[in-house]
């Protein structure tokens, strides 16, 4: 049974997220979104905020990332706040929260498993390549949007290119309206492994992060630092890819493209 420790919880047209520990020491952090769980700034905030706090609490011993819902595991950026984007401040302040999340996951100590129950788009594929160890389903097709809007992944490229390789991201980012499917994905390294179901799936997951709330915490955070080395710049890189981002989205081109899939 599960109790709660931590609790961000923001209903509404805001989304939420919502974290809980068990008595095992495994930690499930749980964002969501009406809009296919897509990330407006403030969800990207606490979801950065959470993965932070959470991942320094000593009775934590692993971290279940994953979506609210059984459908879309993540819409990426959110449209609405796309389109609202004024100059470059703004530009750059919004991109910058998916730096926050995917550096929050490099940063922790703890090993994060992610769970992705269903397709990932633009930034949903850079947080499902900033977990350590992903499951998904058969209809966790994935797909980089950014170039068919005029952008592009700057800031989720480093974590997708660490997991998949340039090739495959290259792949993905050029052929920007193509779904590929999670068996592509896996083969990549994206997934770790894929199952036919969600329940299948959630059984792997608890039975791998009890497994590891068993091991032994220094040997996983040591762990941890190697599987990450050669990130220790992303900090000031991704500031670098957000302001890339924060520019693009300001031009003409990437309004018009934005408010053409708004009106679809």
């Amino acid at each position: 049974m599960f109790f709660h420790l931590l609790i961000t919880y923001i209903m509404s047209k805001n989304g939420h997220v919502i974290s809980e520990i068990n008595d095992k020491g495994i930690a499930i952090i749980e964002f969501g979104h009406p809009q296919s769980n897509s990330l407006p700034g403030q969800v990207l905030g606490d979801l950065a905020k959470a993965i932070t706090d959470i991942s320094a609490k000593n009775e934590v011993k692993v971290v279940v990332l994953k979506s609210a819902g059984d459908r879309a595991f993540c819409a990426g950026a959110s449209f609405d706040e796309l389109i609202a984007i004024k100059d470059l401040d703004e530009g750059k302040q919004f991109f910058s929260g998916f730096a926050g999340v995917i550096n929050a996951c490099r940063k922790s100590k703890k090993l994060i498993i992610g769970r992705v129950q269903g397709k990932a788009v633009g930034g949903g594929v850079g947080v499902a390549s900033a977990v350590d160890y992903c499951f998904a389903t058969k209809h966790a097709a994935v797909k980089l949007s950014e170039l068919a809007i005029g952008i592009g992944p700057y800031v989720v490229g480093p974590a997708v290119e660490r997991k998949v390789g340039l090739s495959a991201m290259s792949t993905m980012t050029i052929n920007a309206t193509k779904w590929f499917d999670a068996e592509w994905a896996r083969e990549k390294g994206l997934y770790a492994e894929v199952y036919e179901t969600a329940e299948e799936m959630d059984a792997a997951v608890m039975e791998l992060a009890e497994k590891l709330a068993g091991s032994n915490p220094e040997s996983m955070a040591m762990l941890k630092k190697i599987f990450w080395e050669g990130t220790e710049q992303w900090d000031n890189l991704l500031k670098v890819r957000a302001a890339m981002s924060g520019e693009l989205v300001l031009s003409d081109f990437t309004v018009n493209a934005i408010n053409a899939f708004k009106s679809k």
